[in-house]
């Protein structure tokens, strides 16, 4: 899931959709994209399905006629069932895909090398890079 999410396409009347979304409205916004829990996991063994929730906003009326709308926020989607395919087991939020052990890996080590006459020399491997964008 880097970059462009696979299950976000656009409708035919033009509404960006998540086929992934199972309750609620399926519509997105790329401010609920960066918010999706299955994109912060990142991890291509999570099956999943998301649960959107759209806050709805109250209507005040004051007494002196003055009258004010309440909105909550945004929208959110969470999960409403998620399990990892490898492990068999449920993912109730994206810090459990975070620290699975299948996700980290172990960097080798700095190779040391004798120098014939010399002092041991390291030989250290190339760091990762992490790409955002």
């Amino acid at each position: 899931m880097n970059g462009v999410c696979r299950y976000r396409s656009v409708a035919n009347d033009g509404r960006i959709t998540c086929r992934k979304i199972v309750q609620g409205d399926d519509e997105v916004s790329p401010s609920i994209c960066r918010t999706c829990p299955a994109r912060a996991c990142g991890c291509d063994n999570l099956c999943f399905s998301l649960r959107k929730r759209t806050p709805s906003p109250i209507v005040v009326r004051y007494g002196n006629g003055r009258v004010e709308v309440w909105d909550d926020g945004p929208p959110t989607v969470s999960f409403m069932r998620a399990a990892c395919a490898i492990k068999m087991m449920p993912i109730t939020s994206p810090e459990l895909c975070a620290h699975c052990s299948l996700r980290t890996t172990l960097l080798p080590q700095p190779a040391i090398v004798a120098q014939p006459g010399g002092g041991p020399e390291v030989i250290a491997f190339p760091m990762p890079v992490a790409a955002t964008g």
